[in-house]
């Protein structure tokens, strides 16, 4: 990998991961904000406390080179849900945020997308043939 890609990744990698883990502070305690959004959710509290373990596993993956894609694509499907929460439930700002944690959720998405690309070779089963490929399916 060439040494600009590779830099690209690991900041990549680092701002999600820390994106993800700075959130598990208020998901973990049950800050009222975190609180609010899941029971509007109607997950209360076990989607709040479900979602921090996976983020936190996520954010875990994501840290560790070797199986960054896979966290990549967990981050990816965790933000869906997060992204597709605000836009059919909760909307773009929740509380008065002024759409921040819509915000991290975008930026975590397009950062996950972006380790999943840059780390497509190490993918479990098709990693290979992306890159053989070119990249295409």
């Amino acid at each position: 990998m060439p040494r600009v890609t590779n830099l690209v990744g690991l900041l990549l990698r680092l701002l999600a991961a820390a994106i993800l883990l700075q959130t598990l502070y208020f998901k973990f305690t049950g800050a009222e904000e975190s609180v609010y959004i899941f029971s509007t959710l109607g997950a209360e509290p076990w989607g709040r406390i479900g979602s921090g373990v996976v983020e936190l596993m996520t954010a875990v993956l994501l840290l560790v080179p070797a199986t960054a894609p896979v966290g990549g694509g967990l981050a990816i499907a965790v933000m869906s849900g997060a992204i597709l929460s605000h836009l059919a439930i909760l909307g773009i700002e929740v509380r008065g945020d002024g759409g921040l944690l819509f915000a991290l959720a975008v930026v975590v998405w397009v950062a996950a997308a972006g380790v999943v690309w840059i780390y497509r070779e190490l993918l479990p089963i098709v990693g290979h043939t992306l890159v053989a490929s070119g990249g295409r399916p």
